[in-house]
């Protein structure tokens, strides 16, 4: 089981942007993800991987999860990114993000990687990888990816570059208009929680890129925490309090999941298997999904 951590908002930030560095330090996201990959170009990457060094090092982050994206493990790029933010910044990060893994020998390769710098650096708290599912062949083989290794606590699902790989037309990413009935992410999208649950790790959304479009972004939110998601990648400062919304629970569902918890128990103690609880039947999985949510709530102190 990997550790659990708020992720109800991850903030993707360019690393080649000390200013916005600085802002995402003082957001109110649970993640923040300093990126070396898309929003940085080739000409800036190893300018970015520096200030990504230096920001976890001298930005106070508070409670937040530390996180960098390297780049694509196919690139020049993607082996320096590592070494060079576990020497020389381990102890202040989390999380390593990996983009566009296709197989689960993807993730094995990062994680010998890490255990070999975390064993020369001494470093007392192993890294934890979050990997994204954004490519056609990752998705048949997410369930494997979802097993690859111990590190591993989220997939995330990238939509854009998934839209790329299947050959989906980029006016559909944002999934606004009426060409396609239902969800047009509603398979990607549940075979990656599925993979993930049943891996014993979170499912995450991926990017939603019309940053002006907040209703948008809310019924995306809402489309993937009906699935089982955890969170939702934030772009802009103004999407990150929609997620937290969201992917909380409110304060009367978590009343009423302790209030059923403790009927259901004191039930038990008279020998009763099931109840009736305001003409709801209530067994043994109603109570698991009430004690799931009750964890989540103890995470955030509701």
């Amino acid at each position: 089981m990997s550790m659990v951590r708020l992720r109800r908002s991850e903030l993707s930030t360019p690393a080649s942007n000390v200013r916005m560095l600085q802002k995402a330090a003082a957001s109110q996201a649970d993640l923040v993800m300093l990126d070396l990959e898309d929003s940085v170009s080739p000409a800036e990457k190893e300018k970015a991987r520096g200030q990504a060094i230096e920001a976890l090092r001298s930005l106070d982050w508070g409670n937040k999860t530390r996180a960098v994206r390297i780049n694509d493990l196919e690139s020049e790029y993607a082996y320096r990114d590592i070494v060079a933010l576990v020497e020389e910044a381990g102890e202040h990060l989390d999380i390593l993000i990996v983009p566009k893994v296709k197989r689960a020998r993807d993730v094995w390769w990062v994680d010998r990687l890490l255990t070999q710098i975390e064993k020369r650096c001494k470093l007392a708290k192993p890294i934890g990888l979050e990997v994204l599912i954004e490519e056609t062949e990752a998705l048949i083989n997410v369930e494997k990816i979802a097993r690859a290794s111990k590190r591993l606590e989220a997939l995330i699902f990238g939509p854009a570059d998934y839209a790329a790989s299947q050959g989906i037309d980029l006016k559909y990413i944002g999934n606004d208009l009426d060409a396609y009935p239902g969800d047009l992410w509603h398979y990607a999208r549940n075979k990656i929680v599925v993979a993930a649950r049943a891996a014993g790790i979170e499912a995450i959304d991926g990017p939603y890129i019309d940053i002006r479009n907040l209703d948008g972004y809310r019924r995306e939110c809402l489309r993937a925490s009906v699935l089982g998601f955890s969170g939702k990648w934030a772009i802009h400062p103004e999407q990150i309090p929609i997620a937290n919304e969201v992917f909380a629970p409110a304060p009367e569902q978590v009343a009423q999941a302790r209030r059923l918890v403790a009927l259901y128990e004191e039930a038990q103690r008279h020998g009763q298997g099931a109840i009736e609880v305001e003409g709801r039947m209530i067994d043994v999985a109603v109570i698991r999904n009430a004690r799931q949510l009750i964890a989540r709530a103890d995470l955030l102190s509701i």
